[in-house]
């Protein structure tokens, strides 16, 4: 089984050495039944990610090094590398294709082979995830107040199990390859799982395409402060709008697999194709650029639970005045024409 795994890295000169060292203490590399190939795709950089990628891999021992090769994009942007990654960079006959950010820790040895195992033995799979863990609950960091609101929220919002974590999955080569990626996406894991539940949007959504196991996990930086959880709160806000517009076009103009596949690789070769498209498909009545689904969210799964303590409700009601003020941040943002592109 071939496999090639691409460590997105825009501009992580000061990280990149630390996952690359992390990598090379993962045991899938030499494994006799599997061919692995690690490319750092470091997209768009203006510091030193190159240089401190290079002399990283050279201070691995000397049988892993073949594994990995650097490659230097002039070009940023995530969609854009995520492209040039599944249909240049890597091998057309990979069997199966990782996606990984430059910035996560991977504390088990046998993360990757575990995920590639999962791909191997379950033949309805075809996306294996990863479990997000936050740095200040693995490492019990003390941050502050505001640190641990911001860890203890969010959680419980979306079914990882059903989702992409962006920041680590593993997909099957042969579904990678039929999907095109916009460039300019704000949340292109949302979209790669629509693509791969629904096969291009072709059909009714199959979860059983993606899972993930709770002892298979990585370790992120987790927001610290108001500030930054709303930049990051307005880009999911903001992708997930224009992911909608993008389903309903596609929905639209390509309605079965094959001519979705030639519609999102003319797509990917144009970079103002997402900007006109979205000019063309928001606003949308009845909600205007941003779904109100948004607004709802929290609330619908908060009536699931089983339990609805003082506690939970106090987070119930923070949560959903951060919801409305992100909601706005974001219809203003997309009005104001920065929605593809602007991350």
């Amino acid at each position: 089984m071939q496999m090639d795994i691409g460590i997105f890295a825009h501009d992580e000169a000061d990280g990149i050495a630390a996952v690359i060292a992390d990598l090379g203490r993962q045991d899938i590399l030499g494994a006799p039944d599997l061919d692995l190939r690690i490319l750092v795709l470091a997209n768009g950089c203006r510091d030193a990610t190159v240089a401190q990628a290079n002399a990283a891999i050279a201070a691995l021992p000397a049988p892993l090094r073949p594994a990995f090769e650097v490659v230097d994009l002039p070009e940023g942007g995530k969609s854009r590398t995520g492209h040039r990654f599944i249909h240049e960079l890597s091998r057309p006959e990979a069997d199966l294709l990782g996606f990984m950010d430059a910035d996560i820790e991977l504390p088990r040895p046998d993360t990757l082979r575990r995920m590639a195992k999962a791909l191997r033995t379950r033949p309805e799979l075809q996306v294996f995830t990863s479990r997000p863990v936050k740095d200040v609950v693995h490492h019990k960091l003390q941050v502050g107040a505001s640190g641990k609101l911001i860890a203890a929220g969010g959680d419980g919002l979306t079914d990882w199990r059903k989702s992409i974590c962006g920041q680590l999955f593993v997909m099957r080569g042969a579904m990678a390859r039929q999907i095109g990626l916009p460039t300019g996406l704000p949340v292109e894991d949302g979209f790669f799982r629509a693509m791969i539940l629904t096969q291009l949007l072709s059909r009714p959504e199959d979860l059983d395409r993606i899972d993930g196991d709770p002892e298979v996990f990585h370790v992120y930086h987790s927001i610290r402060g108001i500030r930054e959880l709303l930049q990051h709160q307005t880009r999911i806000v903001i992708g997930s709008a224009v992911n909608a517009a993008l389903y309903r076009k596609i929905r639209r103009d390509a309605p079965d697999a094959e001519r979705a596949h030639l519609l999102l690789m003319q797509a990917a070769s144009s970079p103002d194709w997402l900007q006109k498209t979205l000019s063309q498909e928001l606003p949308r009545r009845p909600y205007g650029y941003v779904p109100t689904e948004f607004l709802t969210k929290r609330w619908r799964r908060f009536r699931t639970r089983p339990q609805r303590g003082p506690k939970a409700v106090a987070m119930l009601i923070a949560g959903l005045g951060l919801d409305t003020f992100v909601w706005m941040r974001a219809t203003y943002s997309m009005y104001k024409g920065k929605g593809a592109g602007h991350w």
